[in-house]
């Protein structure tokens, strides 16, 4: 089952574009594996203390992103000001844990895909947020 597939099944109108909004959740829910994989494989690093900053930024990342794609996914009563706020709010955490993760990526690799999937998904609030009006 996709995401997109999913919101096709809803039965009323969505003030949205279905299109966009899947891939706005989708890259949501990527972005919320990729911080709680870092968080966790930074644990496993030798330098666990250097990188304490990072599992924070990522952990709060993981929780705004996965909290953002759930509000996303729920239409009935639809109120445009919280899913406005959790997006500014989310491309928010997404660029700082970028910035956080992308200073260590030269030296850990799940740094560097978690400054990745950080980016993508700012990207995708933002061009969501653009939609809005």
């Amino acid at each position: 089952m996709s995401t997109a597939t999913m919101l096709e099944t809803y039965p009323a109108e969505i003030n949205l574009d279905r299109g966009r909004l899947a891939t706005t959740i989708d890259a949501l829910i990527e972005c919320a594996e990729a911080c709680t994989a870092c968080a966790d494989a930074c644990l496993s690093e030798s330098s666990v203390a250097e990188l304490t900053k990072c599992v924070r930024t990522n952990m709060d990342c993981a929780d705004i992103c996965g909290t953002t794609a759930r509000v996303l996914s729920r239409h009935t009563g639809y109120d445009a000001n919280i899913s406005r706020s959790l997006l500014e709010a989310c491309a928010m955490a997404c660029r700082s844990c970028g910035d956080e993760c992308g200073a260590h990526a030269n030296m850990h690799e799940h740094c560097r895909i978690c400054a990745e999937a950080c980016r993508a998904c700012e990207r995708a609030c933002r061009e969501l947020l653009a939609t809005m009006g």
